[in-house]
């Protein structure tokens, strides 16, 4: 023993756990008076937030809730959403936000698996909260929630949101925990094969998370952030925690639809939101009949969930939207990594500044190191820019582990790493460049293709929308690149996949370019990625068909 450990013991002065539950405590002292929630007319202080998260907290309370137990919600990016990610950690609860798009064996599976023992809903789902309740043997407590922009579905369960927490003790004298790595949140991974695993987040991890987030997103002081990421992914990537330590004003959003967007952009003057690259899509391809002047200073966007197509980004840039890019996973409470600008790429041209920001970039600041490692020796490889390998993290913003799946944890953090199974390059300056999924990446004729690099160029196309690029099952090959376009509205219908395929042979490499091009909407989750799983089963389809 040191004499730095020597009577130098850590006590209720001068160390507590940490909890993302204090910024909330913290905007009611500070900015009292701040409006802190928009929703329609709705406003609220940050004074009252914190008293109706404190009623939360204490009504749960009443009902048994405590340390392990979960909360979960169905619900979109609305007020009461925003309260349960301050009311249930305050409650010493662990909080369950649903993706409101799944089927109701999906949302059963996971409230039994998390042994949920109280449910709100929000009146929006309610049917399938219904269906989902059904197939359940052990039900939770269901709490309706009436949202007035809401007209359709009903408020179901044993009382409506406002009178449960009108049962909560506005003092409520809630506490932090007894120690910073207990859970504060289970998030479950998208399951496109098999159960989705339950991804347990703690509360150290959300306050550092939200504290990155902050310097990431250059939220600055006060805010406006309008909600496009749903809360219910990573928990809205920490923003709930993150405007609320900043003294922002959330103004709220029960769904993505561009004329709204721009309405609110306008009215609120917002100066930061996020979203995925279909989401920048919507707003780039929005009819000039919908779009708003914007802020004088721009709107900051964040990015992320899969490489923006540079030809987007230069597009948004036109628009006055500042776009940033970043990168992560549910498995790393969202956002690891981001792509920092520096100084010397200001004299690059637009192409040029669009291509440094499609990289995925530098750790964020709590991540400690990343790497690409080679997948068959677990070697860390060259910084060249060239040579592919599985993009791998560590630091204190990944995950507790997931939820009874000792194995896949452990699999997840082989060789005291986290593996992403995302492939990537790191160039000479340490950024990072995703290619592929592991599962993504096409194998013709022994070659590998990188689909990001074939639907890189493909957006670049002024009658395109959206594209992604899957493997196709061929018999001389193995496999070929096939191409699922969506075309812009105001596109014309004259082209074909025949002449599409020949403009990608003009500027790539013929072994990379699509050899199928099927046109049509694009199946997305409801963060706005693009499931290619659903396209990797269509073209399988395709394949089988012509045999």
């Amino acid at each position: 023993m040191s004499v730095y450990d020597q009577g130098l013991d850590k006590c209720a002065a001068n160390y507590a756990p940490l909890t993302p539950s204090t910024f909330l405590q913290r905007a009611a002292r500070v900015y009292a008076d701040r409006t802190a929630v928009v929703h329609g007319d709705l406003r609220r202080d940050y004074a009252s937030l914190y008293v109706r998260c404190r009623r939360l907290a204490s009504a749960l309370r009443q009902q048994g809730i405590g340390e392990g137990d979960t909360v979960s919600v169905i619900a979109p990016n609305t007020p009461e959403m925003l309260e349960m990610h301050f009311g249930v950690p305050m409650s010493q609860g662990v909080l369950n936000t649903i993706n409101t798009r799944l089927d109701p064996a999906a949302i059963a599976f996971m409230l039994e698996f998390a042994e949920a023992k109280v449910l709100f809903v929000d009146r929006q789902f309610a049917e399938l909260a219904k269906q989902s309740l059904d197939r359940m043997t052990a039900r939770p407590l269901v709490i309706g929630i009436d949202d007035v922009l809401e007209p359709e579905g009903e408020v179901i369960g044993e009382m409506d949101y406002e009178a449960f927490i009108a049962t909560g003790d506005p003092e409520f004298d809630w506490q932090e925990p007894a120690d910073e790595w207990q859970a504060i949140s289970l998030n479950f991974t998208s399951g496109t094969t098999g159960n989705p695993k339950g991804v347990v987040y703690h509360h150290r991890g959300a306050y550092l998370n939200a504290m990155s987030a902050i310097i990431a997103f250059d939220l600055g002081n006060s805010p406006t952030y309008l909600w496009t990421v749903p809360m219910f992914h990573c928990n809205g990537w920490c923003c709930p925690w993150a405007v609320t330590a900043a003294g922002g004003m959330h103004v709220c959003l029960r769904k993505v639809d561009p004329a709204l967007i721009y309405e609110l952009i306008n009215k609120h003057n917002v100066s930061h939101m996020c979203g995925a690259p279909t989401v920048l899509n919507m707003i780039l391809n929005a009819p000039e009949a919908v779009r708003r002047e914007l802020p004088s200073g721009g709107v900051s966007i964040s990015s992320g969930g899969a490489a923006p197509p540079s030809a987007v980004i230069s597009g948004m840039q036109k628009l006055g939207f500042n776009v940033a890019h970043l990168y992560g996973l549910t498995e790393s409470y969202g956002p690891s990594h981001w792509c920092e600008w520096q100084p010397d790429w200001d004299d690059l041209d637009a192409s040029g500044k669009s291509q440094k920001l499609a990289r995925q970039g530098v750790p964020c600041l709590t991540i400690t190191d990343h790497a690409v490692l080679d997948p068959e020796t677990g070697q860390i490889l060259p910084e060249d820019g060239q040579t592919l390998g599985e993009l791998v993290m560590r630091g204190n913003t990944l995950m507790k582990g997931y939820l009874k799946n000792p194995s896949a944890t452990e699999e997840a953090f082989a060789g005291g790493w986290f593996h992403t199974g995302d492939l990537a390059v790191m160039h000479p300056d340490f950024y990072a460049e995703i290619k592929d999924r592991s599962k993504d990446i096409i194998i013709s004729g022994g070659e590998n293709i990188s689909s990001l690099e074939v639907e890189e160029l493909l957006y670049q196309h002024p009658e395109i929308m959206e594209a992604a690029v899957v493997a196709r099952p061929d018999d001389n090959w193995g496999e070929t690149p096939c191409a699922f376009v969506c075309l812009k509205e105001r596109a014309g219908r004259s082209l074909t996949a025949d002449a599409l395929i020949d403009w990608c042979r003009a500027r790539m490499a013929h072994f990379k370019c699509p050899k199928t091009v099927v046109f049509g909407p694009l199946p997305k989750t409801s963060t706005g990625k693009i499931q290619k799983f659903v396209l990797r089963e269509r073209a399988e389809q395709l394949a089988a068909s012509d045999v």
